[in-house]
């Protein structure tokens, strides 16, 4: 009618034109032949079924282009392999079923209009379907017929003899049968029994089975040819061995059961995910490695949210509602200028139907360089990822990862309206294997995780395996972890292991026993407890992270220490108190390049979730900045409400920071809140407050520089001829406490936890005095728990005994008698950490206060007392030092209450007692 409207013909046809097998308008049948070939199982000849239905194409017309089939497609793969499908026959081997498409339609890779590179011209015994990767001489089907010998030959004799060869440890097997197992065979029955569709492989095992060598090089130059070919051969094994199951009738695939399952392989992709490579620096990756599998480390910084990834697009014709499905090639749509059909040919009339696209989910990640392998001087790299389907969301800003992938560059528009091209291209990874966390740090705080969040998808020896996995690969990494688990317990049993796991703590720096025990318990962590009694949502939520603050003169090691603990930190960040901004710390709002929304960008404080924050200087952070780590510190949460993002960010991370004093050195006739200018409610929230104050003694500064020398000229940090652990052992033995210790603390411990808290509180207990100095608080009682449980974990002990109580009272004890101790009278106040005052310093304010009101009582008439006569007649009639702040302090809270009133600037300043007060 719209046409008609126009003075346009209609196009006519003699049959009608929703005949049965042609387009419908309102179903929008998809150009799938699955489809056709049931339409086609009634016997008639081809004459008589409608000319649309003789070919295998339910919409092809004659003349019309040919409508491809939907391959089996892979976000992260884009091919550009073409080879041609070849007749069923042709792919039966003599010997047996080497069907190469297992689905029954063609093989999944587009035709090529390439030379045939491989074989040369003429006669051959060969099937004249041999196809080549285009660009190479690297044969297509002897690269699956090499993986396929792989994939059913590999033993783990041949990787055990491989890694004798380059000289790595390897371990001895108990019988020779162990390294006779099908290994990829026992992979692929897993897969078919738990519904997996990824096959981890590591690439070392190619390199390892002599026949595959060459295999191994061609996945590393041209992965994404040889990827998709060993996804199909993949495909058809896990067929073969459905089929192999199914006539030995093994358990599950008998009768309708092992029809469903094949049926069930039929319909899934399979995919192939390479690891193993060397990893290599992201500053190395170069023009040279474009489109080759390349290895990279590094920290998450942004994850976007799931973006969808069309794979094919579905287009419909205006005019006759004829349907067409596209390929996506590399991100581009080649969509259909004209109706394919001869009868409407109509020009710019193929619309495209959303809802009939397929899309994958994709999802980018800012992957940065771990700031170990940032050079000096450097600021670090990033490189963006594309992840896809089962990858996405596996891991968060924080984690540590290292991704195999393609390396790719994809040339960017100068105007999205224009077809011209920058000359500089813009370079990403699209990743088809991801591992958490890296070898040489201590892994993340599991209790920060969701439960069977870090669980990589695929079969195949990678990563923390799931119980049913093969009994060989589990042996294997049972007795590597058993002589690891073995040596850290016989560790833990030294009746010593306490002194020595402090001497291996930072050996450089000399003595700071102490100092170094809080911070190793730091470490090692008490447990997170979430409440199920007490509180609404689940109850509340009981932290198990400590907070270590170091305030000392300048040259006492303190960034030292900061410096050692950031390097075997599970997650660590470190930080300067100068160079930081609160969002910094927190997170701060930025625009996406790519989607131009406004994103949130994790700080210091998120990415350290679950580890340990250095934050260095701390006493040189602006107000802003500081005010952040309120929250941060007992709720170990951030609240964000920033450009219409309004979130709360886990910051599950404990906290050391090292703190000078004002002035520099530190003031010993002050008090801690005097000393440093931070306000006493963050002071109150540190679990463990040091004081390392540099003293004058000839016998202990003879040692100290007698250390220092001898590391200068033998570096050699040997306290004293004792042993010490190593970096490594150290962070393997914080690791496994940390995975695997989670004490409860006994009757007997608690009722010392009580007696210490009670003993605590006791200190402040004066008969001279009606008022009583308060020396501890239910935050130290918290503190106390956390420390013993902490120790209880670092003997690997799953109860807190009395024995680890006692040593967290010492420790909180020591703590509070350096940093709470009031320098006036000498006595303990913890109201000097909680309010900045103590109470000598409270009475002496008291004191003031009454001799004010009576010097105003006294005062001749109602016109007041000068500020400086005030001043100097106070001070004249006391026996201690009156200061001007402390004068000020007073005459304003007194104007807070009402009772008096100051007149006048500066030093005409007239204080009055208020009417009516």
């Amino acid at each position: 009618m719209a046409r008609r409207a126009v003075g346009l013909s209609t196009p006519r046809r003699k049959t009608p034109l929703f005949a049965p097998g042609s387009s419908s308008p309102l179903p929008f049948p998809s150009s799938s032949p699955v489809k056709e070939r049931v339409r086609r199982r009634d016997n008639a000849p081809d004459s008589d079924l409608p000319i649309s239905d003789r070919d295998s194409e339910p919409l092809e017309f004659p003349s019309s282009p040919a409508v491809t089939t939907p391959r089996n497609r892979r976000g992260d793969i884009h091919s550009s392999m073409n080879a041609t499908p070849i007749p069923r026959r042709a792919r039966r081997a003599p010997g047996g079923n080497d069907d190469m498409n297992s689905d029954g339609t063609h093989l999944t890779l587009p035709p090529s209009s390439a030379p045939q590179l491989s074989v040369p011209d003429g006669p051959s015994d060969e099937p004249a379907e041999i196809r080549a990767i285009w660009g190479t001489t690297v044969n297509l089907a002897e690269t699956m017929k090499s993986f396929r010998e792989f994939m059913l030959g590999f033993k783990p004799k041949y990787r055990i003899s491989y890694d004798r060869d380059r000289g790595v440890r390897t371990r001895i097997m108990a019988s020779p049968e162990e390294g006779e197992v099908l290994l990829y065979e026992t992979y692929l029955r897993r897969m078919r029994q738990t519904g997996e569709t990824n096959l981890n492989l590591d690439m070392l095992n190619l390199a390892a089975y002599p026949p595959s060598r060459k295999l191994h090089v061609q996945l590393a130059k041209y992965p994404q040819e040889v990827i998709p070919a060993m996804d199909q051969v993949l495909k058809d094994l896990m067929l073969e061995i459905a089929e192999q199951d199914q006539l030995a009738e093994m358990e599950g695939m008998t009768g309708q059961d092992g029809e469903e399952e094949i049926a069930e392989i039929m319909s899934k992709v399979y995919k192939i995910r390479p690891f193993g490579l060397q990893s290599v620096n992201m500053r190395e990756l170069n023009p040279t490695d474009t489109d080759k599998l390349v290895c990279i480390k590094g920290l998450v910084i942004r994850a976007t949210p799931v973006i969808p990834d069309m794979k094919v697009a579905f287009f419909r014709c205006l005019t006759c509602n004829h349907t067409v499905q596209v390929e996506i090639d590399r991100g581009k749509i080649d969509e259909p200028q004209r109706c394919p059909r001869d009868v409407c040919a109509s020009v710019g009339t193929m619309s495209l139907v959303h809802n009939r696209c397929e899309f994958a989910d994709r999802q980018v990640i800012r992957l940065q360089e771990t700031p170990d392998a940032v050079p000096d001087g450097q600021t670090p790299h990033t490189v963006s990822l594309s992840v896809y389907d089962e990858l996405v969301d596996v891991s968060k800003p924080g984690d540590r990862l290292v991704v195999t992938g393609i390396f790719r560059s994809v040339p960017v528009r100068v105007n999205p309206r224009q077809r011209t091209m920058k000359s500089l291209f813009k370079t990403f990874l699209d990743v088809v294997h991801v591992r958490l966390g890296t070898d040489d740090t201590l892994g993340f705080d599991k209790s920060t995780r969701p439960a069977a969040s870090d669980r990589i998808p695929g079969v195949g020896g990678v990563g923390e395996e799931e119980e049913e996995e093969n009994p060989l690969d589990r042996e294997k990494r049972l007795t590597r972890r058993a002589e690891l688990e073995n040596k850290l317990r016989e560790l833990s049993q030294q009746p010593d292991v306490y002194d020595l796991l402090a001497r291996s703590l930072a050996p450089s720096i000399w003595a700071m026993e102490d100092v170094k025990k809080g911070i190793l318990l730091q470490l090692f962590g008490g447990t997170n407890k979430s409440i199920a009694r007490g509180g609404g949502a689940g109850g509340p939520r009981y932290r198990g992270d400590i907070n270590v603050l170091l305030v000392g003169d300048p040259g006492v090691s303190k960034s030292q220490i900061l410096q050692y603990v950031h390097k075997i930190a599970p997650r660590g960040v470190y930080t300067s108190g100068k160079g930081s901004s609160a969002v910094g710390l927190t997170a701060y709002v930025t625009r996406d390049p790519d989607s131009k929304q406004l994103v949130l960008e994790s700080g210091a404080l998120v990415l350290s979730d679950g580890g340990v924050c250095c934050i260095d200087e701390f006493d040189k952070m602006s107000d802003a900045t500081r005010s952040v780590l309120h929250e941060v510190m007992e709720q170990q949460t951030v609240s964000i409400a920033k450009a219409g993002i309004i979130t709360t960010l886990n910051a599950r991370t404990s906290i050391l920071a090292a703190a000078n004093p004002v002035g520099s050195k530190y003031n010993r006739s002050e008090t801690i809140s005097k000393n440093l200018d931070l306000p006493p409610t963050l002071i109150s929230r540190f679990d463990l407050l040091y004081l390392i104050l540099d003293n004058v003694d000839e016998a202990l500064d003879r040692k100290l520089a007698q250390h220092l020398v001898g590391l200068y000229l033998e570096d050699a940090p040997q306290a004293a001829g004792q042993d010490i652990l190593t970096l490594e052992e150290l962070a393997a033995y914080i690791t496994y406490a940390r995975s695997r210790m989670h004490p409860i603390i006994t009757e007997n411990a608690g009722n010392e936890l009580v007696r210490s808290y009670v003993t605590l509180r006791k200190a402040g207990e004066d008969p001279r005095s009606a008022e009583k100095r308060i020396t501890a608080t239910t935050r130290q009682l918290e503190s106390m728990i956390r420390l013993s449980e902490a120790h209880a974990r670092m003997r690997f002990s799953p109860f807190v005994e009395v024995e680890d109580v006692r040593e967290a009272f010492r420790l909180m004890r020591e703590a509070i008698n350096t940093s709470a101790r009031d320098p006036t009278t000498g006595e303990i106040d913890m109201g000097l950490l909680d309010t900045g005052i103590g109470r000598a310093q409270r009475r002496m304010r008291g004191d003031m206060r009454k001799a004010i009101l009576a010097l105003l009582d006294g005062a001749p008439g109602s016109r007041g007392i000068r500020w400086a006569d005030a001043y100097k007649s106070l001070e004249g009639q006391s026996s201690i030092r009156v200061t001007a702040g402390e004068f000020q302090e007073v005459i304003r809270e007194l104007e807070q209450e009402g009772l008096v009133k100051v007149i006048g600037e500066r030093e005409r300043r007239v204080i009055r007692r208020a009417d009516g007060a």
